[in-house]
């Protein structure tokens, strides 16, 4: 990767009367897409991905974080094609609550989601089901949570439900488990570990330290962030077809089952010990 330079001038250094932060002008500038940051669990390795490119990774097998917000609900989606890698299309049938299939939805497969036939154990590769369901969660890195950019971390199914064991538990475990000693989510610092035993990237949980007084209000004031809210919320993009499809209401029954359901790896968390998107390319280093 290329060395990029903030200024010119490599001498120049930025005064601190200029650090405050980003101007509501300049983040007009930037457009819909500036800032755009998440981490991906890509082949069972932290991946930076910002825009959609990836610019760095970080090979460890563990990452400290800080969930400052998640989303409401577990949500669901459906692909009607086999994925292709670089392929930029949205889910035919998807669904923010994991109750009933968006409006927007191009192809519904159904009217609610628990009488789904993509639902259905065996409708996908397996004896898996054809609609994943996956959470986003808003994350900062745990070693520098004032000067962390928010980061989106989309969690699989296998990461989210189930039983661990000892201190490597799913997302619902570990959060019950706080719960259970009257801590909340974003009052700890979390470690992301891969499970090395899965087959498919899985991440598990466990708590690492507990925040101080203020490094909790910087948690609390990350967490309701515009990043942050907008990485939590589910808006994909439509498939890359238009089907034309009736609106659900006008469906008289759900739609057949395809020949080959989609398989999509899920996106996931960032490097050990950044501060800003500058700071994680110098330390994960580029892909080769």
């Amino acid at each position: 990767m290329n060395e990029v330079t903030l200024f010119r001038n490599k001498n120049a250094v930025v005064p601190a009367h200029l650090t405050a932060g980003v101007d509501d002008l300049t983040r007009s500038l930037m457009g819909s897409s500036g800032g755009n940051k998440r981490i991906s669990i890509r082949g069972s390795v932290f991946r930076m991905i910002v825009d959609g490119q990836e610019v760095a990774k970080n090979e460890d097998r563990s990452m400290d974080v800080v969930i400052v917000n998640a989303s409401e609900h577990t949500s669901r989606s459906y692909f009607a094609g086999t994925y292709q890698e670089g392929q930029n299309a949205g889910p035919d049938c998807w669904s923010s609550d994991g109750k009933t299939p968006d409006p927007r939805s191009e192809n519904p497969q159904a009217t609610r989601c628990d009488q789904c036939p993509m639902n259905i154990a065996g409708s996908g590769q397996g004896t898996s089901r054809a609609c994943r369901f996956s959470r986003r969660l808003a994350v900062v890195m745990g070693n520098n949570i004032e000067n962390s950019d928010v980061y989106q971390l989309v969690l699989p199914a296998q990461s989210i439900f189930g039983k661990g064991g000892g201190n490597k538990m799913p997302l619902q475990q570990y959060v019950s488990f706080l719960a259970g000693h009257k801590l909340s989510i974003r009052s700890v610092i979390t470690e992301m570990r891969f499970d090395t035993s899965s087959a498919t990237p899985k991440l598990t949980f466990r708590a690492v330290d507990a925040l101080s007084e203020e490094q909790y209000k910087h948690a609390v004031e990350k967490g309701d962030s515009p990043e942050a809210i907008n990485a939590i919320t589910y808006n994909p993009s439509g498939p890359s077809t238009s089907k034309g499809t009736a609106p659900i209401a006008q469906r008289a029954a759900p739609a057949p089952a395809p020949a080959a359901p989609v398989v999509r790896e899920k996106k996931a968390a960032a490097p050990a010990a950044p501060q800003d998107l500058a700071s994680v390319i110098d330390e994960w280093g580029d892909d080769d």
